[in-house]
């Protein structure tokens, strides 16, 4: 749906005061939220009921509402994390440093809180058995201190990092993959960089 900039913050704000209050606000008090005279509100209105992203019920005050299986994006919480580069699912490779990013939107088309999240892409087959695959999108939570059973990305002494099932052992710490072709990483020390939370596959 081909929506305008003030189109779409209408529809976010009828859809937040119906969450709030239980009604719509009226053409007045979203021309004073987005700087606009009523008039104007009113021209916006119509053009959003022709689009078929707005329902109004005939000769009822505040009886605007989103209409059903219409999704409103939130653009201050849009899912866009920063791609900080590639991680090895099978032998460790050399760190690596990116300014890109991923935007979940074009995967998910819903908003969240970010919070303390980072997105890397695998490569390689060692946690094919976790369901995690060549070219999959990991989201993982920022994180020093990792408990047995998670999945982790794990910075090694040598700088490599890798993607695997943190266990500690009495004398070692074992990152395990989720494949028999691969053999456990066995260290005295590695530095946790993160939790995997999510995965994100494009088909």
């Amino acid at each position: 749906m081909n929506l305008t900039p003030k189109q779409l913050k209408i529809l976010q704000l009828i859809r937040d005061s119906r969450i709030r209050r239980g009604y719509s606000p009226t053409m007045q008090e979203l021309a004073d939220e987005i700087g606009v005279s009523k008039v104007t509100v009113f021209e916006h209105v119509e053009a959003l009921i022709k689009k078929g992203a707005l329902v109004r019920e005939a000769n009822k005050a505040r009886s605007l509402s989103i209409a059903e299986g219409v999704a409103v994006p939130d653009e201050d919480r849009a899912l866009r994390f920063p791609l900080v580069g590639k991680i090895a699912a099978g032998y460790p490779i050399e760190r690596v440093e990116d300014a890109d990013q991923i935007d979940l939107a074009e995967f998910l088309g819903t908003d969240d809180d970010v919070g303390n999240t980072f997105a890397l892409q695998v490569e390689g087959e060692s946690m094919r058995d976790e369901g995690i695959l060549d070219g999959d999108m990991i989201l993982l939570e920022r994180a020093q201190v990792a408990g047995n059973g998670d999945r982790v990305v794990a910075l090694l002494e040598d700088g490599s990092t890798t993607l695997k099932t943190f266990y500690k052992e009495p004398d070692h710490i074992r990152l395990q993959p989720a494949n028999p072709e691969f053999e456990p990483i066995r260290v005295k020390f590695c530095q946790i960089q993160g939790i995997v939370r999510g995965v994100v596959r494009r088909y």
